[in-house]
């Protein structure tokens, strides 16, 4: 009977622990998880009882120390609505609120909501800060209602804002994420509408299901980048200057871990402000970064380096005899000088960028090889989460003529986005394998766990051998060519290749006076820790990507060795003098 009792007793202690705990987990979502939302909902005298408050969870970029800035995040202000109806004196009314708020309650908007007699509600005047706010619900102006109202904020303005994106009305009046990453996890950003009332129990298990599951199954969370704010601020203003300086129709750059993927900045000019689009251009909201093609030119030679030392048909001491210029399928294949070097190895057609060069290997590899190389490296998007992916143009490696794999080999003939660049470009960076190149690295969900992603897919292309072979070449670049061998830095080794390719007319001919530059490069060259796209497309009055994009990534490179204090991986070598760049 005594075992009984106990027995019963400790049931019931057991159930009243129970609902202890599940009351104190209540408290903990009322009062941390949703209190700034129960706050807002208790501000009766300014809330609409027909509309609900706005709300979508944050986007973060993550710095260099792992804290979390503001990318995307929720203002809290007032709106200005007026009922036509029972507004008995309008201009009373507006010199009433003008005296206020002059700056933020256009006349035209006013009075031609006050004409609107069959309506009860029109909004004349959106995200009021809050004392203007209060002084306007003060005054308690028959047929004037202030409201609370709560909208998209970038704290950034225009940082990163083709990555970031926009919201917007959809198809009903529901504000959605309309391009870049609001669009990409906007099932994840959204917020219902009963978020706050659903049922407690339902919540709560919920939540402790998303212990277990996958983070792509997520829902209502907050969003961390691997935009660094510093390195895209630092970007984005290199970028302008360089459009600016050479009067360019754009120019762009991606910076990223080549052994995770993980970009640190995606940046391109020109952009926009994502808190003012009244007046902005459609076209600015397109990220040309991961839609646009483009012939990329030389930088295209170092993965047609690997390609050949892959597959065994060149070694870096391989020769060849340069002509100068060849004839291929009835076109003329030329060095950018015209110039023939006679018998020289591999590494000099990296170092002297070399077309003739560079058509000899794609030669050698034979054409069923080099395609097999380059569908590897470009046939497939990037898989960046980022919507409306571009694709590569390469028709010409389905043809029968070699000239069309000769071409491509120095990157002019087929086309590819600057994200599917870099990507295989830190191939060669990362010994030979392709990453998945991303920008959001976890969801935080709303009871505050973070669940990361799983990014850690990769691609096999080339040898760890052959990779290490073209990076040698490269850093060759940086060494004796790049500044006629001034941009050498003593402790750093940096791998590094210019492009300047010409732009096509249009009519299936190129340009002789405009071209496109790019510039790609990667340190510490043996063990990298970032790697470095920059392009600008039509530049006037400068032929050579080396001129406009030179200085630029150096100056980036000095800039991400300081910053991150990257190590010195070699020391300064005898006789050489320390230059600053």
């Amino acid at each position: 009977m005594r075992s009984q009792f106990r027995f019963r007793i400790r049931v019931i202690l057991a159930c009243v622990i129970a609902l202890a705990l599940l009351i104190l987990v209540r408290l903990y979502f009322v009062q941390i998880v949703h209190g700034d939302e129960y706050a807002l909902k208790a501000d009766r005298q300014f809330a609409s009882g027909s509309t609900g408050l706005f709300d979508r969870g944050a986007i973060y970029f993550t710095d260099k120390n792992g804290n979390l800035i503001s990318a995307a995040t929720l203002a809290t202000g007032f709106l200005v609505a007026i009922n036509p109806q029972l507004l008995t004196d309008p201009q009373g009314a507006y010199d009433a609120l003008a005296a206020v708020a002059s700056t933020t309650v256009s006349r035209e908007a006013f009075f031609a909501a006050a004409a609107k007699k069959s309506q009860v509600y029109v909004e004349v005047a959106h995200h009021l800060p809050e004392a203007i706010g209060q002084a306007l619900a003060a005054l308690g102006l028959p047929g004037v209602q202030v409201l609370r109202e709560r909208w998209r904020y970038y704290p950034g303005n225009n940082l990163a804002a083709q990555s970031i994106g926009i919201v917007s009305y959809g198809s009903g009046d529901t504000l959605v994420g309309q391009t870049g990453l609001e669009a990409q996890y906007d099932d994840v950003l959204t917020r219902s509408g009963d978020s706050l009332y659903r049922n407690f129990f339902a919540e709560l298990f919920s939540n402790i299901g998303n212990l277990l599951v996958h983070v792509n199954d997520a829902r209502e969370g907050d969003i961390v980048t691997t935009i660094e704010p510093e390195v895209e601020t630092r970007l984005a203003n290199d970028l302008a200057k360089v459009n600016q300086q050479y009067s360019s129709t754009e120019s762009g750059g991606i910076i990223m871990d080549p052994a995770t993927g993980a970009i640190f900045a995606l940046a391109n000019y020109p952009t926009y402000d994502v808190n003012s689009l009244q007046d902005i251009n459609p076209a600015l909201l397109s990220n040309p970064l991961v839609e646009h093609v483009h012939e990329f030119g030389s930088i295209m030679k170092p993965l047609t380096m690997t390609s050949g030392l892959d597959a065994g048909v060149i070694t870096p001491d391989t020769t060849y005899t340069d002509t100068g210029c060849i004839t291929v399928s009835t076109a003329k294949i030329c060095n950018w000088d015209l110039k023939a070097r006679g018998v020289i190895p591999m590494k000099q057609i990296i170092l002297q960028s070399l077309n003739v060069g560079a058509s000899w290997v794609a030669t050698q590899l034979g054409q069923e090889k080099f395609r097999e190389y380059f569908t590897e490296l470009f046939g497939q998007k990037t898989g960046i989460d980022l919507p409306l992916e571009g694709r590569s143009l390469m028709s010409n490696l389905s043809k029968p003529q070699q000239v069309g794999y000769d071409t491509a080999s120095y990157g002019q003939g087929i086309a590819v986005t600057p994200l599917q660049m870099i990507r295989a470009e830190g191939a060669i960076a990362n010994g030979g394998v392709m990453v998945e190149p991303h920008l959001v690295s976890a969801v935080r969900l709303d009871s505050g766990i973070e669940r990361a992603f799983d990014w850690s897919s990769t691609t096999p292309v080339f040898s760890t051998a052959a990779a290490r072979q073209t990076t040698q070449m490269m850093v060759g670049v940086v060494d004796e060519k790049l500044q006629n061998g001034k941009a050498i830095i003593p402790t750093m080794s940096v791998a590094a290749k210019t492009g300047t390719a010409q732009l096509t007319d249009g009519h299936g001919g190129y340009y002789t006076d405009r071209f496109f530059h790019s510039f790609v490069g990667f340190f510490p060259a043996y063990n990298p820790r970032f790697i470095i796209l920059l392009y600008t497309n039509d530049p006037k009055h400068v032929t050579y990507a080396s001129d406009t994009l030179g200085n630029t990534f150096l100056d980036l490179t000095h800039f991400l060795i300081d910053y991150y204090q990257i190590p010195p991986d070699r020391g300064v070598p005898a006789q050489t003098t320390v230059l600053s760049v």
